[in-house]
């Protein structure tokens, strides 16, 4: 295994503290890419388990941040840190002594702050998860059924869209702006605000006027088009052939030489045409469709299983998944052509005291 030191982020000096949902993922994203990340949890909660795979890659620092020693130890490591996660309410670590003005000694930190509502605002100091975060963003709202309810799409969207990929991109964006300027900065990573940002093409789309009720939306499962539909054996195939070229391959392939289906985007036939479309589908079985459609420009895949994934011959050849300790997990992404990321080659739940990592990042005890 290659030495995860040769990451792009490797020398970098993360100190996490424990939370749930987008910090630890943000932690494991920046470890996979050679960061040096360190997080304090409280005693007896390291994580042990190999299959807790969004822990992986740390050192895990067990201290009381109740306890005055604690918190001294804590911010020792703070103050030699060039970035701090953390994922408490508003306030937790000013009143821990762990706030940024109190950290102010370490000019360059950047001091991510993950939330859902935010740093401020009339919600700030509520409790919430990601189901509540996207309910006010629209984007709840927009991905339904065919039943008619808003569906919950996992935790992706809020969590981990919404989430961690802005508090790990603005972090990044903060170091590049404190090794330039020797200064930091707080990044208020929201996941409503990033959830609002995702949404910028619909918004877009709405200012077009051509945004509709949902579910009649060519995205969000309205398009005859752009859907999934139900074989023989229970199985399902997503559809998405948008442009013409490969909408017209969809129609040579599964045999829709109904004139009707000349008229792609008239979004009054899209109903009938999607009903019609269930039928053809219902035909035959998920694996009889992928096989007419092997090669094809169709933009037909199969719906996969979670734990049918690794196995799909197309991860499969990309090496998306790798096991480690007896653990089949992601792969780092995204990949680098000079710089390879890897998961690091530590068993989960390595335990260091603060004195050690201190040692390691050039400052004593």
């Amino acid at each position: 295994m290659a030495d995860p030191a040769t990451g792009p982020l490797a020398g970098l000096r993360v100190l996490e503290f424990s939370a749930i949902g987008p910090v630890p993922l943000a932690a494991m994203l920046l470890a996979d890419m050679g960061a040096d990340v360190v997080c304090v949890t409280r005693p007896g909660t390291t994580p042990k388990d190999p299959r807790d795979i969004v822990s992986r890659g740390r050192r895990w620092v067990e201290l009381d941040l109740k306890d005055p020693a604690g918190k001294a130890a804590a911010k020792r490591l703070a103050l030699r840190a060039e970035v701090l996660l953390e994922g408490f309410r508003p306030g937790v670590m000013e009143r821990l002594g762990l706030g940024p003005d109190d950290l102010a000694a370490n000019a360059p930190l950047v001091y991510g702050r993950m939330t859902g509502w935010g740093q401020d605002g009339p919600l700030a100091s509520t409790a919430g998860h990601d189901i509540n975060y996207i309910a006010i963003t629209g984007a709840l709202d927009a991905i339904r059924g065919r039943d008619g309810a808003p569906t919950p799409p996992l935790n992706l969207v809020g969590d981990y869209a919404g989430g961690t990929m802005f508090l790990v991109s603005g972090v990044l964006a903060a170091v590049i702006a404190a090794r330039a300027s020797g200064k930091g900065q707080v990044v208020d990573a929201a996941m409503c605000d990033g959830v609002v940002s995702l949404l910028s093409l619909f918004h877009a789309f709405a200012a077009h006027g051509r945004m509709g009720p949902p579910r009649t939306n060519m995205l969000d499962g309205g398009a005859h088009y752009y859907n999934t539909y139900r074989c023989a054996d229970g199985r399902y195939l997503s559809v998405g052939p948008i442009e013409p070229q490969f909408y017209a391959e969809l129609r040579r392939i599964a045999g829709l030489d109904d004139p009707a289906f000349d008229r792609q985007n008239d979004r009054a036939l899209w109903p009938d045409l999607t009903a019609r479309m269930d039928e053809v589908f219902a035909r035959r079985t998920q694996a009889e469709w992928v096989a007419a459609f092997a090669g094809s420009d169709a933009c037909v895949a199969p719906v996969v299983g979670l734990m049918e994934a690794p196995e799909h011959p197309h991860l499969a050849a990309r090496g998306a998944f790798v096991t480690r300790e007896g653990v089949v997990q992601a792969a780092p992404a995204p990949r680098f052509s000079r710089t390879p990321s890897q998961v690091p080659d530590r068993p989960m739940g390595l335990a260091a005291s603060a004195d050690d990592v201190l040692a390691g990042w050039g400052a004593g005890a």
